[in-house]
């Protein structure tokens, strides 16, 4: 059984039990239909006296077998989803891919129940985590910043702003409250947002007042520009910096490496998070990586991004300063030299530099530096980096863009991460 497999919670009715139901009643649809044709007709019968036909008996719909099995697909999945609460661990962003997902859902299966929602009983606290990362990390840089959670509740913004508040019906500005709302509730052990608690904030901004959720520790205080501001008391920051440092872990360092003297010491590159598929898609897709290129890949690992570089018809080099690494990248025939790549003389021959530099401290941007003088003129350099490098420590320029939260967990860590690109002047 599922339960037995993943450690649910015992519920009324269990995931094969709905999955059961679900069977018998596909199996039954061409008979229900016919009950339904039979009734009509009999309520016909019963609206006539010696059969004599007046005018129809109220509207008639026209049942296709397939699209009833279709809603009660639909309906059996948001039932398994309900019953095994979900919403509580899903992030929202995952709660609207499910909504997305069913427009057309997959077979119901006890197999494909486990594959859909096993991972959130399987790591529940991470995806409850990462519910929070996600919905603050859009409303705040700061909340991007791995330095301002690791130094404490000082380097965290006590206010964000929603955009466009306007009515509490529906809008962008209400979805992020309500979003924001539900993550610190996971987090807290706390119901979802109610509402009840909707209505509370409208009353008070109807009288003109700041509209309190004591016991969430938020404050709502709705400007004549139709913005709101949100307001966190103490322990809401308390609880929303420890969930982040907890989420992020404490892997960068960043301020005990602020004015470090420039090293080409190894030490710290041996720091390795190898590059996910979707990261290293990413990666390329922003760098205008395309065939034919010439590739330079610094600190290449086992060879992920070699591989993806070399299906999309590249010509490409690593660099790897550690051996076991690099005969694995050499094992699935990839070019690789073995060596610090910081002590490699620059030569100015690739049409494109791609790196997943080491993430310790400040250590990052020299090798971006470094890695920058191996461009031809007109040629490109993408680089995925700590979050820090962009929203505190902004010591390299360049176009940057944000990847999702978490996109490095199946490498080991969950430090916010970002894209650099540069170009080589021509």
């Amino acid at each position: 059984m599922l339960e037995s497999d993943i450690h649910l919670p015992a519920l009324p009715t269990t995931v094969p039990d709905i999955v059961a139901e679900y069977e018998e009643k596909c199996e039954g649809v061409n008979g229900a239909i016919a009950t339904f044709e039979e009734a009509f007709t009999a309520l016909g019968s019963a609206c006539t006296v010696q059969g004599t036909f007046v005018e129809p008996v109220g509207s008639r719909s026209y049942l296709y077998p397939d699209s009833l099995r279709a809603n009660l697909l639909k309906s059996a999945w948001r039932t398994i989803y309900t019953r095994l609460q979900i919403d509580r661990l899903a992030s929202a962003d995952d709660k609207k891919k499910f909504d997305r997902e069913m427009a057309s859902p997959p077979p119901l299966t006890v197999d494909n129940v486990k594959a859909t929602f096993g991972d959130y009983f399987a790591r529940p606290r991470f995806h409850i985590l990462r519910g929070l990362a996600e919905v603050f990390s859009q409303l705040d840089p700061a909340f991007k910043s791995h330095q301002r959670v690791a130094i404490g509740v000082k380097g965290l913004p006590k206010r964000i702003i929603l955009r466009g508040w306007g009515e509490y019906s529906h809008g962008y500005a209400q979805d992020k409250f309500r979003d924001m709302v539900n993550a610190l509730a996971a987090v807290r052990g706390q119901p979802l947002f109610e509402h009840d608690e909707i209505c509370a904030l409208a009353e008070a901004h109807e009288k003109g007042e700041d509209g309190v959720l004591k016991d969430r520790g938020l404050t709502v205080r709705k400007f004549a520009n139709g913005n709101a501001h949100v307001f966190f008391d103490k322990w809401a920051l308390v609880d929303i910096n420890r969930a982040l440092g907890e989420f992020y872990g404490d892997v960068l360092p960043d301020a005990a490496e602020k004015g470090a003297a420039p090293s080409t010491a190894i030490a710290k590159d041996l720091q390795f998070y190898w590059t996910p598929e979707p990261v290293a898609e990413a990666l390329l897709d922003f760098g205008w990586i395309k065939s034919g290129q010439r590739v330079l890949e610094p600190s290449c690992g086992e060879g992920h991004i070699l591989d993806i570089l070399r299906l999309r018809g590249c010509s490409s080099l690593g660099i790897e300063y550690h051996a076991k690494r690099a005969a694995q990248a050499k094992a699935k025939g990839h070019s690789v030299a073995v060596g610090n790549f910081l002590e490699q003389p620059p030569v100015d021959e690739f049409d494109a530099v791609v790196m997943t530099p080491p993430f310790y401290g400040r250590h990052y941007a020299q090798h971006v530096r470094h890695a920058y003088k191996f461009l031809r003129p007109g040629g490109y350099l993408v680089a995925v980096l700590p979050a820090s490098a962009r929203y505190d420590h902004k010591e390299l320029e360049g176009e940057w863009q944000d990847l999702p939260v978490a996109s490095f967990r199946d490498a080991g860590t969950n430090i916010p991460t970002v894209i650099l690109r540069m170009r080589r002047a021509a």
